[in-house]
């Protein structure tokens, strides 16, 4: 069945909840479908390997291993390798994936001559916006969960495994340092809720899949570098990306909330303000493809 097929027979059912979770069931499936999409996690689940691999060749035969807070602890315990292939990708490689997935969500559809055939069955616009949010976020939680299995597998693999040693130098155990790690990838797959709702808006604005994709990625690494001027302070802690380290602070012995929830406040500001904008722009949008 093809994707506008399976819109179709989605669409017509009426304007309810179960009306929506099948919609976005078929969003999701449809997502992970894709192969650009399988390539997408396949790369971030390398991603963890590589930096495992390269952090014992580098600290094979010494003991305290080295370098910054997050790779030093590595040595020590392999599951840190889930705390630093997090901290390391998040900057980067995860949000770039993130945008290449929002920024298709709309102007993909229009690229690919389904997105009327979407809008032709009663689905309403409103409604199919909010089941490409909603699958977009899926992805977010997928991907982070993809690094975080990905780093704890290869640091079982490569380093000892036991108590785990936190920034502020206490220790826990195992179980409980799994907890934590649950805890910080979902808190990165929620930091990136602002930037899926920054891709859903630019997506509205095109026709043109490759054009919403690259316009959301050069986006993410814009402000990336707008956020490590000092001269632009004032504005850096508006910035989405800003406080998207901020899950180090769950790393403490007693884990410190501030950052946190400025940091998830900032986002459903963005998801807010973003959001809007995607539907007033998608709601009054000639769609002729």
């Amino acid at each position: 069945m093809s994707q506008a097929e399976v819109a179709v027979a989605v669409g017509v059912r009426p304007q309810t909840v179960p009306g929506f979770l099948a919609l976005f069931r078929s969003e999701v499936g449809l997502t992970f479908r894709r192969a650009r999409t399988i390539a997408l996690l396949g790369i971030l689940a390398a991603l963890p390997v590589l930096i495992g691999v390269v952090v014992r060749i580098e600290t094979d035969g010494n003991e305290g291993g080295g370098g910054p807070a997050f790779v030093a602890q590595v040595t020590q315990n392999g599951l840190f390798l889930v705390f630093t292939a997090l901290a390391l990708t998040l900057p980067v490689f995860l949000p770039m994936s993130v945008g290449v997935v929002a920024g298709d969500a709309i102007a993909g559809e229009a690229a690919g001559g389904t997105l009327r055939y979407l809008l032709v069955a009663p689905a309403g616009r409103t409604r199919l916006l909010a089941a490409k949010f909603t699958a977009a976020l899926v992805y977010c939680l997928v991907a982070t969960g993809v690094i975080a299995l990905a780093a704890l597998a290869t640091g079982a693999a490569l380093f000892p495994m036991g108590e785990v040693t936190l920034l502020s130098g206490d220790a826990i155990g195992p179980g409980a340092a799994l907890l934590r790690a649950l805890l910080v990838a979902l808190v990165v797959a929620a930091s990136l809720a602002g930037l899926v709702a920054i891709g859903l808006f630019v997506s509205t604005l095109t026709g043109s899949g490759i054009a919403a994709m690259a316009t959301t990625v050069v986006l993410v690494i814009t402000v990336q570098i707008l956020d490590s001027f000092p001269q632009l302070h004032t504005i850096q802690p508006y910035l989405f990306t800003h406080h998207w380290l901020s899950f180090g602070d769950l790393l403490r012995s007693r884990m410190y909330w501030d950052n946190v929830l400025e940091n998830l406040g900032l986002q459903a500001l963005y998801v807010a303000v973003f959001g809007s904008a995607a539907w007033a722009r998608f709601s009054s949008r000639d769609i002729t493809a």
